[in-house]
């Protein structure tokens, strides 16, 4: 108890299983949010280009990394298995879209790199991507996009803060 704080032990234990009990609403809430938003996401996606989030995201990772990725570590960033990641990079590879290459420092390791069709065809997605998620989010005026943004940053820095040490 700080020297700010007054109150009985029992208000604070009161306080703090309400704070407790917010913060498994808050997560539901967040969970649920993100579900639908991804939900939502992964029926535009097939409806309209045929793919699915997974695939997107694969793309998304390899357009963003210039010199090409490991397997492994697109499939940590993805957060899949390593397997996942060899099932993706072999149909994406006979689409033209991606390029496996040995690794010259690791023989025992790829590179995987995206082809300009793969570019040119992922550009299009994003840019239909940001679109949707402007509707789903359109609601929403820009100071609570501001909020929520700058809240949600905060707490991955927190999160990633704990995961450090």
């Amino acid at each position: 108890m700080n020297n700010k704080d007054h109150r009985a032990p029992s208000d604070l234990a009161i306080s703090e299983n309400a704070a407790s009990h917010l913060s498994v609403k808050t997560w539901i809430r967040l969970y649920a949010c993100s579900n639908l938003i991804e939900h939502r996401i992964q029926q535009k996606l097939r409806s309209q280009f045929g793919i699915t989030l997974a695939r997107f995201d694969f793309l998304a990772q390899l357009v963003r990394s210039t010199n090409g990725m490991k397997m492994n570590v697109l499939s940590k960033k993805l957060m899949v298995s390593g397997g996942n990641v060899t099932g993706l990079t072999d149909q994406l590879v006979k689409e033209e879209l991606v390029l496996r290459q040995d690794d010259p420092n690791d023989r025992r390791s790829y590179v995987l790199i995206c082809t300009e069709k793969g570019r040119r065809e992922f550009a299009v997605m994003a840019k239909a991507h940001e679109s949707w998620i402007g509707e789903i989010l359109g609601d929403l005026d820009t100071s609570e996009l501001k909020h929520l943004h700058a809240s949600l940053d905060h707490l991955r820095n927190l999160l990633i803060d704990a995961n450090t040490h």
